[in-house]
């Protein structure tokens, strides 16, 4: 959420910043709502001085007058109440205003390639997708997850389990030795949790709802870490705060019908471990922060050496509360194509306004944080270029040499 000062005074580049996200604001309205809200406090707080300076009187007039203010102020506050409930709804519309450096784009077809890693494998024999190599070599489960599960569910067995759990433990000991906190999240959270990250208003469709509890089930690590700290104040000499969170995590995908309905790219339920960072609201800093998060993403792959290509995301593709963002993309070679395996984003102060999270800065003053995120690995999603770039002519799988003590094998076949 932006602050309704920066946005008075920086309009033009909300306005431009909302056009550019494809979001539409009704500014007018937030503008008028602010005005009448700005008027009713000043009349609350003059009611309320003049109040003070009568009960400092003692005669009968005094006194009925007293009561006759107590009463207009009983209405005056409560109409503000409800003005500010309505300013801080339309204030939750407004998203998060880009850094300089983020491509302007309506979409993907703006976001900008950074740098690529590794040599895309040349075969020389015909290739199969991740969906044929587990059903020949009997590693996952589709149609039985949809027969139990529903619709994009799943089965994973024998050493393909192996490797998820090898996978995430490995990322989770990797940023563990640099120093992140590891994590065990909740995946079922309140819903000012998912306000806080800035998953709504706007993707209420993507999450699902336990409708007699009113809890909600997440779909990053993201949601209940970011409001760890939520209405508290950190003490500056304390941040950064880095976390490695694991968590569970389940996405509707209401809006990729007809997209990847296929194998394990998209799917309804997914293991996560995730990068969190709580830091000064320095931007510098921050952009410093997201590059350390960049690199250790980057370095996961490189350990397992899946190929993999690095975009700058385009205003039209980065979702509404971020400062910047990258995507990681992994050589998927049944696609000929990368696809995203990782996110990494800065929000500015955007979610800590939300989730009222501050610290205090050594000269005693309060000020908003700074939250950055990036997945560091996710399964099954991972399993597509694992399986499919290390396979072999006789349709085994070679096991990534990281992985080789999880799995307790080199070579997966049957």
């Amino acid at each position: 959420m932006l602050d309704i000062n920066f946005i008075k005074e920086n309009l033009e580049k909300c306005k431009a910043a909302a056009i550019n996200k494809n979001r539409v604001v009704e500014w007018d309205k937030l503008l008028a709502i602010d005005e009448t809200w700005r008027r009713l406090t000043k009349s609350v707080d003059d009611l309320r001085a003049k109040r003070n300076e009568i009960a400092k009187k003692q005669t009968e007039e005094a006194k009925v007058e007293g009561r006759q203010l107590k009463e207009s102020l009983k209405g005056l506050e409560e109409e503000q109440r409800s003005v500010e409930a309505e300013l801080q709804t339309i204030l939750m519309t407004v998203p998060n205003v880009p850094d300089t450096s983020v491509p302007i784009g309506k979409d993907s077809s703006g976001n900008v390639e950074v740098r690529r890693w590794g040599k895309e494998p040349v075969f020389d024999f015909g290739i199969k997708d991740h969906i044929e190599l587990a059903k020949k070599l009997d590693l996952m489960d589709f149609e039985r997850g949809a027969k139990v599960g529903g619709f994009r569910a799943y089965f994973l067995k024998n050493e393909a389990v192996l490797l998820e759990f090898g996978i995430l433990q490995y990322a989770l000991r990797k940023l563990v030795s640099k120093g992140y906190t590891p994590l065990m999240a909740p995946s079922l959270v309140k819903e000012f949790t998912l306000f806080g990250n800035g998953q709504f208003p706007w993707g209420r469709d993507e999450v699902y709802h336990l409708e007699k509890d009113d809890l909600y089930l997440a779909g990053t690590a993201e949601v209940p870490v970011t409001s760890y700290y939520s209405d508290e104040i950190l003490s500056e000499m304390d941040l950064p705060k880095k976390f490695v969170a694991f968590s569970p995590c389940f996405r509707r995908e209401a809006g990729s019908y007809g997209k990847d309905t296929k194998g394990a790219y998209r799917l309804h339920q997914f293991n996560k471990i995730e990068q969190l960072i709580i830091s000064t609201n320095e931007m510098s800093n921050s952009l410093t922060l997201l590059e350390e998060l960049l690199h250790n993403s980057e370095e996961i792959l490189q350990d397992l050496k899946l190929p993999y290509r690095v975009m700058s995301m385009c205003t039209g593709d980065m979702g509404e509360p971020q400062v910047k963002k990258y995507d990681i993309e992994t050589w998927m070679p049944s696609r000929g194509a990368y696809g995203e395996t990782m996110s990494d984003s800065l929000m500015g102060d955007f979610q800590a306004r939300r989730v009222k999270l501050r610290y205090r800065t050594k000269d005693g003053k309060t000020q908003y944080c700074h939250t950055l995120n990036n997945t560091a690995v996710a399964s099954p999603r991972i399993l597509i270029p694992l399986l499919e770039n290390y396979q072999q002519k006789d349709g085994s799988i070679r096991v990534p040499d990281v992985l080789v003590p999880f799995v307790g094998k080199e070579v997966i076949s049957r």
